[in-house]
């Protein structure tokens, strides 16, 4: 049986989520420590491949096909993610991941805005 990969949901209302109304949603991006967390990188495919950076640690997950990978994500952990500004991207994957059950909450301003802050980023 194949997998058809449903759209992803345009978000950016800030809403909560059915299953867990309460969840945060974002992390600022001072605030972020990838060794204590699961972190992943869903930046859409053409900006992760123009890219050469990425969080220590993080794994990229192709925001288009999470119908394929989001149940594999765990439940118990905090969950990480980031696009590249923290936009429609991101509130569209913490959408679906927290509607899932999964902890997940998105870097306030993605990745650009975790390097402004500081944060540590190595090479692909």
């Amino acid at each position: 049986m194949e997998l058809t990969p449903q759209p992803l949901k345009q978000c950016g209302s800030g809403s909560t989520t059915e299953k867990n109304p309460n969840a945060p949603r974002t992390i600022p991006a001072s605030e972020v420590n990838p060794d204590a967390v699961l972190v992943f990188d869903v930046r859409r495919e053409a900006d992760y491949a123009a890219s050469n950076e990425i969080i220590p640690g993080a794994m990229w997950k192709n925001p288009e096909k999470i119908d394929i990978w989001v149940n594999a994500l765990p439940r118990t952990l905090d969950v990480i993610i980031y696009c590249v500004r923290g936009g429609g991207v991101s509130n569209s994957v913490v959408d679906r991941l927290q509607a899932e059950g999964v902890k997940a909450r998105f870097i306030e301003g993605g990745i650009e805005a975790y390097k402004a802050a500081g944060g540590k980023v190595m090479a692909k």
